[in-house]
């Protein structure tokens, strides 16, 4: 389960970040601060991001890190919905924008994440 959750923060970090890069370009950028125990979760590559992304990276991570759905379904298909509802639209138009631009660069197994 550990690994699952590993999984699915590195890949909310990556679709945040090209998002990030993409709309707020000319935006100051920093590295997330997290409590050690979800900034391990980001593994070795860190995002930079404007203040607006770096919030909704800190409620993604706290949110899936703390799911008790096991196994955890697609936020799409869960019937408890944890994200407040600001969060939800923004990590919506999250995946819209970054599933998008990272599939047409040749990034296929991020297609298979927004489909699942």
């Amino acid at each position: 389960m550990a690994k699952s959750i590993e999984s699915d923060v590195q890949t909310l970090a990556t679709f945040i970040e090209t998002y990030c890069h993409g709309n707020h370009p000319d935006c100051a950028k920093r590295l997330p601060t997290l409590r050690p125990q979800e900034l391990v979760l980001l593994g070795d590559k860190l995002p930079f991001l404007c203040e607006e992304c770096h919030k909704l990276l800190t409620h993604a991570v706290v949110k899936r890190s703390h799911c008790p759905m096991d196994p955890k379904p697609a936020c799409k298909h869960c019937p408890n919905h944890c994200y407040a509802p600001v969060y939800r639209q923004k990590i919506r138009e999250v995946m819209k924008y970054s599933g998008r631009k990272l599939v047409l660069s040749g990034r296929v197994d991020y297609l298979l994440h927004l489909l699942f």
